[in-house]
């Protein structure tokens, strides 16, 4: 079986949050750790997660969390993306915002299971491409290319058409852009 890191994107400062993300507190863990768990209980070896805003803090709350420091995060996601991908060494890597707590270590697996260095899937919730994305490590160079801003990987996915693997029996696949927005406790 192919092994599968997994990369957590976490070093925005959550503007529209009011704080980071990473540091969001949720069922008693924050969505970093949250994010972090969900990953290696799919399967995913190792796990790392980019930390940009309030790295410092975010360390202090979880001391134990398998991080590195994206220090260009002001540029947005793919800068962390760029960061996360030259830092795992693996076939394949499952990429996850930190602001998914509805995802699940079920949704995880499903991709995982279909893991090559060649695959590119995107979880789908009812039709609709969401998280997680996995992409093998043959796509890496070129997403690497074309990660800028927020787009992380969006254009990349959308020239090269990921295989869509439904999720939505097992996770909820909606980012967390508010308090608001925050599934019940």
């Amino acid at each position: 079986m192919a092994e599968v890191a997994g990369l957590v994107l976490a070093a925005g400062a959550g503007r529209r949050y009011g704080m980071p993300k990473a540091r969001v507190r949720f069922r008693g863990e924050l969505f970093v750790q949250r994010a972090v768990r969900v990953l290696t209980e799919g399967g995913c070896c190792p796990v790392l997660a980019v930390l940009g805003a309030e790295s410092e803090a975010v360390r202090s709350q979880a001391p134990h969390l398998n991080a590195v420091d994206n220090p260009d995060w002001q540029q947005g996601m793919g800068s962390s993306l760029r960061v996360g991908l030259k830092a795992v060494n693996a076939d394949a890597v499952i990429i996850l915002p930190v602001d998914t707590p509805g995802i699940r270590a079920e949704a995880i697996a499903r991709l995982r299971q279909r893991a090559t260095p060649q695959a590119l899937l995107r979880a789908s919730y009812h039709g609709e491409p969401g998280h997680p994305v996995l992409i093998g490590r043959e796509h890496w160079e070129a997403v690497y290319e074309l990660a800028t801003g927020d787009a992380g990987a969006r254009e990349y996915l959308r020239k090269h058409k990921p295989d869509l693997i439904p999720c939505e029996d097992v996770a909820d696949g909606s980012d967390v852009d508010s308090p608001e927005h925050l599934p019940p406790e």
